[in-house]
């Protein structure tokens, strides 16, 4: 009897986690660097690189990058969001020096656009690219220059040297996902924004177009059905 108290017990003091759950991993729909510019004249949607923090410019130095994932695409209508994963690559040519990386939910749409920069001082920008000052250049314009987006980040990473990096899961990263399944047409992405006061702290992740896929950035969720 008391064995079976016991056993009892232990299975009431377990966590709740759900039984049956799923887990899906999703390649990056679009991504883009923005580069700062007084003129909103550069962008960088399709080159190999993502870059985030500050570089060691006298004047327009930030780099903010953005990434969007088909969440809604990817998951059951009915799916019940239970953890949420994003990992990075980080690739050599940044400072190794340990810098806070945060993800910001973005509030406006953006287009990846066609300009390619191998590096992060980004190329001309033509129609259709995100640039600093534009959501889609030339017509279009973020609320505020250097993207609209949420202040407080949804999940944060510290990143020093080269490999790879996985924001953890967290209630802002739970909660992103689950606003973006059930309301798709808010899916705007995250904004990924580094060390932007310590000179030469920009680091460069692989973006959807490196080279190597195995690099490339991946949203990861754990979820589970109703009933499950």
């Amino acid at each position: 009897m008391h064995a079976r108290i016991l056993a009892l017990f232990i299975t009431l003091a377990l966590p709740a986690f759900p039984v049956l759950a799923e887990t899906v991993h999703i390649p990056a729909e679009r991504d883009a660097t923005l580069i700062e510019d007084g003129n909103g004249a550069l962008a960088n949607g399709v080159g190999p690189a993502l870059f985030a923090g500050r570089t060691g410019q006298s004047a327009f130095a930030l780099r903010r990058a953005l990434i969007r994932f088909d969440v809604a695409g990817h998951l059951p209508e009915r799916a019940l969001v239970d953890r949420v994963f994003l990992s990075l690559y980080q690739t050599s040519g940044s400072n190794p020096a340990p810098h806070t990386v945060g993800l910001h939910r973005v509030l406006e749409d953006w287009s990846e656009g066609t300009a390619f920069s191998s590096g992060g001082g980004g190329a001309p920008a033509g129609p259709g690219d995100v640039t600093w000052l534009h959501t889609d250049y030339e017509g279009e314009y973020w609320v505020r220059a250097g993207g609209h987006f949420v202040k407080r980040a949804s999940a944060s990473e510290e990143v020093s040297g080269p490999g790879f990096y996985t924001w953890q899961s967290s209630s802002g990263l739970i909660s992103d996902v689950r606003l973006w399944l059930h309301a798709p047409q808010q899916n705007f992405g995250w904004l990924i924004r580094g060390d932007e006061e310590s000179p030469q702290s920009a680091k460069r992740f692989a973006s959807r177009e490196a080279a190597s896929p195995d690099q490339h950035p991946v949203l990861t969720i754990e979820y589970h059905l109703p009933g499950e």
